[in-house]
């Protein structure tokens, strides 16, 4: 039986990082001239803003109480490319700002994990009790972040790479490709429930730990 507090611990770091994830592209989006997300208060890392029901609740349970991979995506910030001179590098860095954030995130989480061991071999008991769980989260922290970065940028609407994949394919292509959007969702679904997200990413995951050496 899954472990309730192991899944908290999960939901606590996988909260944090769908926001920074958020507030990556609500940032990025005003660096490019439209400050939509800033009016919206998703410049924020108070997940309450950026949670969509499915992606951030429903999709991360299903994953993590199934024994797969626990990932999963917020309520999506908008922004108006009217405001923005250069749209389709807008739409790009927009786009690429939240796995950008992820894998940021997941360096910080190892420098942290590399510091709670070497502070776990020193023999020092500063932190006391609270040592194992900090460590645990920082572990949580990469796999998370991993596993955030490579799912979003999968080319499938909603997710990220949706969005980016488009302006490098001929035109006629990709307004095919725009085609699938409103199906984005189901076609999320069927994935789920075949086990493509496990089959994508935990080799990922694995090569990843692998040469984090974790």
């Amino acid at each position: 039986m899954p472990d309730i507090a192991e899944f908290l611990l999960y939901m606590i770091v996988f909260l944090f990082s769908l926001s920074l994830h958020e507030a990556a592209h609500a940032w990025t989006a005003e660096r490019f001239g439209d400050s939509t997300g800033r009016y919206l208060g998703r410049v924020t890392l108070n997940p309450l803003p950026h949670i969509d029901p499915l992606g951030t609740l429903v999709f991360p349970a299903i994953g993590f109480f199934t024994g797969g991979v626990m990932f999963g995506w917020a309520k999506p910030v908008p922004w108006n490319p009217r405001n923005v001179k250069d749209r389709r590098t807008a739409d790009i860095w927009i786009s690429a700002a939240g796995p950008i954030s992820n894998v940021l995130a997941l360096i910080g989480f190892l420098v942290l994990h590399k510091l709670f061991a070497l502070y776990a071999a020193s023999g020092l008991d500063v932190l006391g009790d609270t040592a194992v769980p900090l460590f645990r989260m920082c572990l949580i922290g990469i796999r998370l972040n991993v596993i955030l970065a490579v799912f979003n940028l999968l080319p499938i609407p909603p997710l990220d790479g949706s969005w980016i994949l488009p302006h490098f394919l001929p035109r006629a292509l990709a307004q095919a490709y725009e085609q699938i959007r409103p199906y984005g969702f189901l076609i999320l679904l069927v994935c789920l429930s075949l086990g493509v997200f496990r089959a994508v990413l935990l080799p990922v995951l694995q090569v990843v730990e692998s040469v984090m050496d974790l």
